[in-house]
This record gives C-alpha cells, structure tokens and sequence, in this order.
C-alpha cells in the first residue's frame, strides 16, 4: 500500500466562522501536494497527533504555506501559533464508539438527549484519543445558560487511531473525569475570540509568549525577556480580552486584579496584597498579572493627596523593580488613561513597552461581527460590509451590544407565545 507523504506547514489562526468545528484551511498547493479534496480528512502532528477535515484557504492565504486551525485543535496537536506542524492525508475507520468524559477537575451533568444532539453535531467530524471535542449547546439544553463551546474529552475510541463519527457511533457519557484523561485547560479564550487587533496581538505574543516558550532565544542575545506591558487606549476595545487569549495560549497562570480592589483603609494592607499576589505568581510561574485600571492604584504621585496610594505605587515600582529576580512573571497592566500613570513604572525595566489597542478599521468591524455572530442564527439577507460600513468608531463591546440587542429584538417577536411558567416548546426555539 502507497505510503502517504507528509508536509510541514506554519500553524495560523482559524478563520472567525471556523472556530470549534474541527476544520483545518488549507491552501491549493498543499491540497495538490497531498492530493486531498476539500471535506477530505488529514493527521496533523505536532507535540501529539490529531485530526481535522480539510477545506481550501480563501485566496490572501494562497502559497502562504499556512494551516489555518482554532485553539481546540492547536491544544489537541499540542502547538501554538507560529509553530510548524506535519500534515498527511489519514487513513481513518467509522466510529463504533467514543467515550466522552468532562475536563479533568470538572464534573458534568447531562440531559436525556445530550448523545444524540452531541452526535448530530459531530458527525462526519474527526475524533482521536485524548482529544477535545468542543460541544455547542443548542436548544435541548444538556449543558443550560453556556454559551461558549462546551469542552469534553475523548478517552477512548472504537477502533483504534483516527476515528470518524457517523449516525451507527455509540456515544458513551461519563459525569466524572476519567484517570486516563491528560490535564487539558478547557480552552477559554483564545486568539480566534480577539477579532480586529492582528498587530496588537502579535506585537503582545513577541513581548510575553516569546520569553516564556523560547528563554534560551533572550539569554543567546545577553539580554533580560520583557517584563511588562502597558496596553492603552478607549475603553472597549479589548485590552483585557488580549491579556486573558494571551495567558491561555502560552499556558501560564493567569492572575487577573482590578485596581481598586487592592486598596485598603488600613495601614500596610495594601501593599500587602500586592506582594502577596507577585508571591503568588512566582510560586505558579511561568505566570502573567494583569492589573486593569492600572491608573487607580498607580498614579502620579505629585498629584495624589493620599497617603495609601503614594505607598501603593512606590510597593508596585519596588515589586515591579524587585532586588530579587521575578524569573518569568510577566506584568500587563491596562489603562484608558495613560498619561495619569506615574511617569516612574513607564520606564524601561518595569513597562517595557506600551502598545495602544485602538478602535478597529473596518477589516477590524467586519471580523467583530463574524466573531460575535458565530453561534448566532441569522437570517440570509445580512450583509455584513453594509452593517460594517455604518459602525464607523464602535469597539468591540459596541459590536458586542449591537448583537445582543438585535437578539433581544428577535426575542420579542416570540414573547407573546412565550408563557413564564411552562417550558418553551422546541417548534419555538427552532424557529426563532
């Protein structure tokens, strides 16, 4: 039997319309290469092997030798963005059945028709061991009031290898982790949820991703990884959400403080619990703190009259400064208000870059909408260059409102039949 040949392509972030359906763009040159058509199915090894089907890469990407694919399959290859991967056509069997557990460390309770909607969902999808399967849920509601991708994790297949989910597979549901099951983060945010921030995102991962994956690169060069990041600009535009796709993606531990929530009335405690956090984090490492609303903890000290927060922010500057190494703790702070920072933790060595995170263009817009509309129903006749045409100035969280707010509308067409006491008929939910 022909042996099937492998390639290496770069890993790139999936399209916004992509995510979690297990799909892998491709460009027609390594569709020719490895002579697959698209709705074929590939392997796709990095650290550990999984599988995705295959569609071709719209025409920006052509002889870019990338492979499109979403933050699942990244964690189930094992591979970041940026990393090369090998791909080969698969020689895959029909699924007799799959055993799906919850997320080590999280317990899952099911409704009656959970197998069934989890297999309409899945089907013709590629499955292997140790995979995670990310399951939407929908109107028999297994999994009430998510409405992000439910992760669950394969322990085990029938046969063996790559497997492929059809209408005879048995799908089995365990409530409780099972002990097979690899520590997997039940993916959060990845860089597919940041839409309309390439360059900021990117100038991010080189700052924070860099040093903590490749510390070998910092140390060849003779100089200190970055460690910290100031992030500013209008409230909305997605500071924290960049800082939270961030953490998840370079698997470090994620401590998340609001400014104001430091401060205290008595004497000391505050920097207490600044020290207690970077205590904290360097015991976790590699970790990254985001401080949002740095401003409020940390402004300029000739013009703050209080006591507390001119020892606040020289607590930070030391801690930020610290005698003793921070090893690979990195800082992001976030701000709408830049210039009311003391001017001391905007240096060199404490921040070492500040990257504005601006109101997206209409590119930007249009990649928002397709993001906030993924798990949406929409009608056919929307057109998404018109809608974007006309949001000149909205941010994120406006595009976000816009969505909610169109749904809310759908919503009160159908509140008429809809009676509070019994449950909603499924002929309704389907409809709208």
């Amino acid at each position: 039997m022909r042996e099937f040949k492998d390639i290496i392509l770069k890993v790139a972030k999936a399209y916004p319309n992509d995510s979690a359906r297990g799909i892998a763009r491709l460009d027609p040159n390594a569709l020719l290469t490895l002579r697959l058509s698209p709705g074929d199915i590939i392997e796709i090894e990095g650290k550990r092997l999984t599988a995705a089907k295959v569609w071709r890469a719209d025409r920006q990407d052509w002889s870019q030798d990338y492979i499109r694919i979403d933050g699942f399959i990244r964690q189930n290859a094992g591979v970041g963005i940026g990393d090369k991967v090998k791909i080969r056509k698969a020689k895959f069997a029909e699924a007799q059945r799959i055993v799906l557990a919850p997320p080590s460390g999280s317990h899952m309770h099911y409704g009656d028709e959970a197998a069934d909607m989890i297999r309409r969902q899945t089907l013709k999808r590629p499955v292997v061991a140790g995979d995670i399967l990310p399951i939407m849920s929908s109107g028999t509601h297994p999994f009430v009031g998510r409405m992000e991708p439910v992760p669950l994790v394969v322990t085990e297949t029938h046969p063996d290898n790559v497997v492929v989910v059809c209408e005879r597979t048995e799908i089995v549901l365990l409530e409780k982790p099972a002990k097979s099951v690899r520590s997997v983060k039940a993916t959060g945010i990845t860089y597919e949820n940041v839409g309309g921030l390439g360059s900021e995102v990117q100038r991010v991962r080189e700052m924070i991703e860099l040093p903590m994956k490749h510390p070998e690169i910092f140390q060849k060069l003779g100089i200190e990884p970055p460690k910290g990041v100031l992030l500013y600009g209008p409230p909305g535009t997605g500071k924290t959400l960049i800082a939270k796709a961030v953490a998840n993606e370079s698997g470090a531990n994620f401590i998340s403080i609001a400014g104001p929530e430091i401060m205290s009335k008595y004497y000391g405690e505050s920097e207490q619990r600044l020290r207690e956090i970077f205590e904290e984090a360097q015991k976790s490492a590699p970790s990254i703190i985001f401080i949002d609303e740095i401003d409020s903890i940390a402004p300029k000290r000739g013009e703050v009259t209080g006591e507390v927060e001119r020892r606040v922010v020289a607590q930070l500057l030391a801690m930020m400064d610290g005698l003793k190494e921070r090893g690979q703790v990195v800082v992001i702070g976030a701000t709408n208000r830049e210039e009311a920072i003391d001017p001391a933790l905007r240096r060199p060595g404490r921040f070492d870059r500040e990257i504005e995170v601006g109101v997206p263009d209409r590119a930007g817009r249009i990649e928002i909408l397709q993001i906030h509309m993924h798990s949406m129903p929409v009608a056919d006749d929307v057109n998404l260059e018109g809608l974007a045409d006309r949001m000149h100035g909205f941010v994120g969280a406006d595009v976000n409102a816009l969505c909610k707010e169109a749904a809310m509308k759908a919503l009160r067409r159908y509140l008429p039949d809809l009676t509070s006491e019994d449950e909603i008929p499924q002929e309704i939910i389907d409809q709208m």
